[in-house]
């Protein structure tokens, strides 16, 4: 709710009402967006009772997956690109009211059709949740603590996957699958009210001088000031900037790997090692659960300890997300401890890979007023990365499976070396922009 026009605030009373507001920007962008997780993620949970239903196979499971990743892509690119020029809360809202009604909606279907139609346009609306938080964050937030303000947002996404493994395991393994979809559908209408009471469009909608001012950076009030570049022209820089790109490119090859375990995880511990449904959501929400700790901590690590470089931390990071995919697709079938500690690995490398690679190297490197744009061009290539994942995943798993005395055995040999493959070429893509400047 906005101040009215002719009142002026003393900056003891703008101090307090900033600090209010942001804390307000900030939780619900995080706890909105994480429950946007819960509603793309529900499927994941449910492959293996929904294969054993007879209701869809695994090459439609990876062709339905795949769906959502295409829409996803597009969408990330193109609501980016708005993103910059609209009211996130509207645009943000909207996207998480639609994808819950699509949840609760697919809880009273069975059809192939259906679900792919649908799945598909979940993906699209799904698109509309990262760009307007990253943008709102740029509005509230300066860039001295961009980064660790966007390493906390950033756990969101794990957020939102410890709540799907977890709690929708839980209603899958006690009510079905219809309600693992329906479950997902009630926690998105819930975040659909956080967001549309708490997130705040713009200082200035709420009477408030911009951030620049209030921060008193002067290279951001100069930028705001005097700066007539238009957001179009910072846009087409994004589009131009080949480090963007090769950040784009390597943040695919992780999201082959991120979603590998994240969309295929619970069913290749139920196929190959013999958990149970509850058990294998279990192990896999270790990852979740570590890679908020690794999420958080990556903006912070790189603004404390690297200055503000993020190319080192995401170095290492890539190497522990190798060594994790390793020790989890390698290692012997029945050894808990070592599936769980191979999850602490991954989880807090791909925790920390998501706001690096993900988004914060882009933003880094683009202007502030393009945030959402260079959030659009390593989101369309991310997803793009994780639809060709789940769509070669299904195929490869589908293609391997064979009935030995009335029971489904799958051979993971192949789709093992993609995912660990994609991985190695993500760190590779990392070590092409070494040497990329953040821009003033």
């Amino acid at each position: 709710m906005s101040r009215p026009s002719g009142e002026v605030l003393s900056p003891e009373a703008t101090r307090k009402r900033y600090s209010r507001l942001r804390w307000q920007v900030f939780l619900s962008a995080t706890l909105g967006y994480g429950l946007f997780y819960v509603c793309r993620l529900s499927l994941n949970v449910i492959k293996k009772p929904i294969v054993d239903a007879g209701v869809l196979s695994e090459t439609e499971l990876g062709i339905i997956g795949s769906g959502l990743f295409v829409t996803y892509a597009i969408g990330k690119f193109t609501n980016g690109f708005l993103a910059d020029r609209s009211n996130v809360r509207r645009f943000l809202a909207a996207g998480l009211l639609v994808s819950a009604l699509i949840n609760l909606a697919l809880g009273f279907v069975a059809s192939f059709g259906v679900f792919m139609v649908l799945w598909a346009i979940n993906g699209w609306m799904q698109s509309m949740g990262a760009a307007p938080c990253v943008v709102a964050l740029s509005r509230w937030y300066s860039n001295k603590d961009r980064g660790s303000f966007y390493g906390f947002w950033s756990s969101s996404h794990n957020i939102g996957e410890a709540i799907t493994f977890i709690a929708t395991a839980v209603i899958v393994a006690s009510f079905g699958w219809q309600w693992g979809f329906r479950g997902a559908g009630l926690l998105g209408l819930l975040g659909f009210v956080i967001v549309a009471v708490f997130m705040r469009d713009t200082p200035q909608s709420c009477g408030l001088p911009p951030v620049d001012v209030y921060s008193g950076e002067v290279s951001e009030k100069k930028e705001e000031g005097s700066d007539k570049t238009s957001v179009a022209e910072y846009q087409k820089q994004v589009l131009r900037n080949p480090a963007i790109w090769m950040l784009a490119l390597g943040s695919a090859f992780m999201y082959i790997s991120r979603y590998a375990v994240n969309s295929w995880g619970i069913f290749f511990l139920e196929a190959e090692k013999g958990y149970t449904n509850l058990e294998a959501s279990s192990v896999i929400s270790i990852s979740s659960v570590c890679g908020i700790v690794g999420t958080v901590l990556s903006g912070w690590i790189s603004d404390r300890f690297f200055g503000g470089r993020r190319n080192m931390p995401a170095l290492i990071f890539g190497l522990m997300n190798i060594l994790g995919l390793c020790l989890f697709l390698l290692g012997p079938s029945d050894n808990f401890w070592l599936d769980a500690a191979s999850m602490v690995i991954f989880g807090l490398a791909i925790g920390a890979l998501i706001c690096f690679l993900g988004g914060l190297m882009a933003v880094d490197i683009a202007s502030k007023k393009a945030s959402g744009a260079a959030l659009g061009v390593v989101g369309i290539a991310s997803y793009i990365g994780a639809a060709l994942q789940d769509f070669v995943s299904g195929l490869t798993i589908g293609n391997g499976k064979s009935v030995v005395d009335g029971l489904a055995v799958y051979d993971f040999s192949v789709v093992t070396w993609f995912w660990i493959g994609s991985a190695v070429l993500s760190v590779l893509c990392v070590l092409t922009v070494w040497n990329a400047k953040a821009s003033e």
